[in-house]
């Protein structure tokens, strides 16, 4: 780890800072007699940033953020167009950590394999339903009839159930 901090070169954060403020300088004067839409540091253009942006490379990104900055901090009213569009698509355009999580079509994706996944799910059911043993002999209308005389021949839950007087229900019948 040691190794890798000592073969990064070192640029102090004031150095840095120190470049920008040259260059902004240089800007802001010329930026009083004319307006100007590219920095003396670089020639990327602010007309269509947004076609552009993907293409360019890190430095080039913080070079056209920087420059941004720099001619935001003038009189809004002076600013073109382009150069408007130009912030608002670096400050909340779809990248970095605004890019979308999926990618275009990629909701009709999630469709198709969520139904292929139902379809896959009702063939393994209807494969093991029509493997299965046949219903049990008690499984009728006929048996749960029979059961319900054989409930009210033993007097059954006489208080409240299908013993019991004025019951109404259907006791052990469920079919139909």
């Amino acid at each position: 780890m040691q190794a890798l901090r000592l073969a990064r070169p070192r640029v102090s954060l004031r150095a840095a800072a120190g470049v920008r403020t040259i260059a902004a300088t240089a800007n802001s004067s010329a930026a009083h007699a004319a307006p100007q839409t590219t920095s003396a540091a670089s020639a990327i253009p602010l007309s269509n940033v947004e076609a552009q942006w993907e293409r360019l490379n890190s430095q080039e990104q913080l070079t056209v953020h920087q420059q941004l900055e720099e001619l935001q901090k003038r009189d809004w009213k002076t600013l073109s167009v382009d150069e408007k569009k130009a912030a608002y698509y670096v400050a909340f355009g779809p990248h970095g950590p605004r890019k979308p999580v999926t990618p275009p079509g990629g909701n009709l994706k999630i469709a198709v394999a969520t139904l292929g996944l139902i379809a896959v799910t009702g063939a393994i059911f209807a494969t093991i339903r029509s493997r299965a043993p046949p219903p049990p002999r008690t499984i009728n209308k006929e048996w749960e009839e029979a059961s319900n005389q054989r409930a009210l021949e033993m007097k059954l839950d006489p208080i409240s159930g299908i013993a019991s007087e004025g019951y109404s229900g259907k006791g052990f019948v469920t079919h139909k």
